[in-house]
């Protein structure tokens, strides 16, 4: 046992002890197999959690309920303390709960025996029945009355009340209850304070209680992880959605709870914490200079020219683009990068150029090169327009859902996609900018395709990134790949990170500073994912004003992104406005050497 570590009995209680918390269960009759609680404290001894030694593996045959539930079995290791409480359940032959009580963390795993087909994991609390007569969801108690969520939502609420839940993953989009997908996947890690939360932005002091997954990003199969808060108790459910096969033996991520600081020490240590365990590789990109050039993406400039009657797509054209790029000469604004958004393609899955539309899309890129700019093209993930429905996951009805990373055959397609757009042979374009992670498939009724291995969740997201990067790189190693996947594990398979589509109101409805926000989504990223450059993004803007301010701040926060050229919500944007930005790419440029 490590020096930092003590193990103490007394006549019905036994107590983990280490520098910054303890960790104590009652023994006996009133003990765990009766009441299935321990009591995490902080060094002083006040009470932090009381944690649920119940959880659930649920499978899509057997709901997973504990029957019982034993006395933890006790073992000292060099540098830990190991608790291992075993269930009966009627899930699996074999059960049980690892809690590892290290000098810094307490750590806690599942594992299960047996066979079938995982929906819900949930950690901190599970389904069951105990000696009592007590039966259904058991939650572990927070002494906490904030927590903080390392991801953009709506409303906005990066510290938001306790009993306030959170889903972090890969699936959302603009709908009622899933605008939590602006990061896909977010950090998947979550931290408890213990003063009232006062705005959407402000930490109350320390101390708190940082909690994250720590696994392989490969095991990471689920589409999100939530915190499921419900009247003073809350546990975490991890969605595997009926597509993690398990046959033998499986274990569960591992769910860190460590006291830090601050919400933003406990980013760090999630973050250092997945580099030394092997399971993110803390790599940075070998930055270009050209990716940290002023860029012009027209996503804004075509929704505002489209109005509220158009489609903005359809304005992704060539004369379009040539307008746009004649008003920034105009104005002298002359940006390094050049983003040709949605939707440029004939169809998103197969991304062959649309002709009506881009009659010479090879030779638009070409004289964008002779002026001394790179072109980056908009890349919507997991769209499967155009593609086989053999290499896509498909609905209960047959239809392709999304294209499968999972399929050989898929994989081979994007390949030869990506060389058909990155070429000197082919378009000539310079990276992606994907865009749409969060539309991850989700669903149990969901196929996938015929020659897929099943990967899911994360996982499929990393795969699909990872072989978009791959491609990229090994037919341009200078390509630039901007993402929002701002999880340490897609550190090597993301060049640039986006901070994504601006929100609009706090949990109080009042508006919400588009500076405040974005720089909130910078410190998240410069944390997580330390040494990869900020895409600034600048969409959508809730006024001109609030454009300016935020032009403005950029430089500060990353790489300047120009979406706007003619109108904000209907607000005219005149030479002096252009002037304006052509002031802040000055400075910014100076900075850059």
């Amino acid at each position: 046992m490590s020096s930092a570590l003590s193990l103490t009995s007394d006549d019905d209680r036994r107590t983990i002890r280490a520098a910054t918390y303890s960790l104590s269960w009652r023994t006996g009759p009133r003990g765990i197999t009766v009441s299935p609680y321990l009591d995490l404290d902080d060094a002083d001894g006040n009470p932090w959690m009381r944690l649920c030694a119940l959880s659930s593996v649920h499978t899509r045959a057997v709901h997973d309920e504990t029957m019982s539930i034993s006395a933890p079995e006790v073992r000292s290791e060099s540098d830990a303390v190991v608790l291992t409480i075993r269930t009966a359940s009627p899930a699996w032959t074999e059960r049980l709960l690892e809690i590892r009580c290290t000098h810094d963390s307490v750590e806690i795993t599942l594992e299960a025996v047996g066979s079938g087909e995982l929906t819900d994991v949930t950690i901190l609390g599970g389904d069951g029945i105990v000696p009592t007569g007590a039966s259904g969801t058991f939650r572990s108690g927070f002494e906490a009355q904030s927590l903080y969520v390392p991801s953009p939502t709506e409303p906005v609420a990066f510290v938001r009340p306790v009993w306030s839940a959170a889903s972090l993953g890969v699936v959302g989009d603009a709908d009622p209850g899933r605008l939590n997908g602006i990061f896909s996947p977010p950090p998947l890690a979550l931290a408890f304070g213990r003063d009232p939360a006062t705005d959407a932005f402000t930490p109350g002091p320390g101390p708190w209680l940082a909690t994250w997954l720590r696994a392989p990003v490969a095991q990471l199969r689920f589409t999100t992880m939530r915190f499921d808060p419900v009247d003073g108790g809350g546990l975490v459910r991890l969605a595997h959605e009926g597509h993690t096969r398990v046959d033998g033996e499986w274990r569960s991520p591992s769910l860190v709870i460590r006291p830090v600081a601050s919400p933003a020490a406990a980013l760090q240590a999630y973050r250092g914490d997945l580099v030394d365990t092997g399971c993110a590789s803390g790599a940075a990109p070998a930055i270009q200079p050209w990716w940290l050039e002023p860029l012009f993406c027209g996503w804004g400039a075509q929704v505002a020219r489209a109005g509220k009657k158009g489609w903005a797509p359809d304005l992704c054209r060539q004369e379009t683009y040539d307008e746009f790029l004649a008003t920034l000469a105009a104005a002298s604004l002359d940006p390094g990068t050049v983003v040709i958004d949605d939707r440029w393609q004939a169809q998103y899955g197969t991304a062959e150029a649309d002709t009506e539309a881009w009659p010479d899309m090879p030779g638009w890129i070409a004289r964008q090169h002779d002026q001394g700019r790179r072109v980056v093209l908009w890349w919507k993930a997991w769209d499967p327009a155009g593609l086989p429905v053999e290499e896509c996951i498909a609905d209960a009805a047959g239809r392709a859902i999304a294209a499968d990373p999972g399929s050989p055959a898929y994989l081979e397609r994007l390949d030869g996609i990506v060389e058909r757009l990155l070429s000197p042979e082919g378009m000539d374009a310079d990276g992606f900018k994907v865009d749409f992670t969060q539309r991850a498939p989700s669903g149990a009724t969901l196929r996938s395709a015929p020659d897929s291995d099943g990967v899911w969740g994360v996982a499929a997201l990393h795969r699909l990134v990872g072989r978009l990067h791959a491609a990229a790189k090994r037919i341009k190693p200078d390509a630039l790949i901007i993402t929002h996947t701002v999880h340490p594990s897609f550190s090597d398979i993301a060049d640039m990170i986006r901070t994504n589509d601006v929100l609009e109101h706090d949990v109080s409805g009042r508006p919400v500073s588009v500076a405040a926000q974005l720089r909130a989504r910078q410190e998240i990223v410069a944390t997580a994912m330390p040494g990869h450059p900020v895409d600034t993004d600048q969409w959508p803007m809730p006024s001109r004003d609030e454009w300016l301010d935020y032009a403005h701040a950029q430089a500060g926060l990353g790489v300047p992104a120009l979406y706007y050229l003619e109108t904000v919500e209907n607000e005219p944007i005149d030479p002096e406005h252009l002037e304006l930005i052509g002031q802040t790419w000055k400075k910014y440029r100076e900075t850059l050497g």
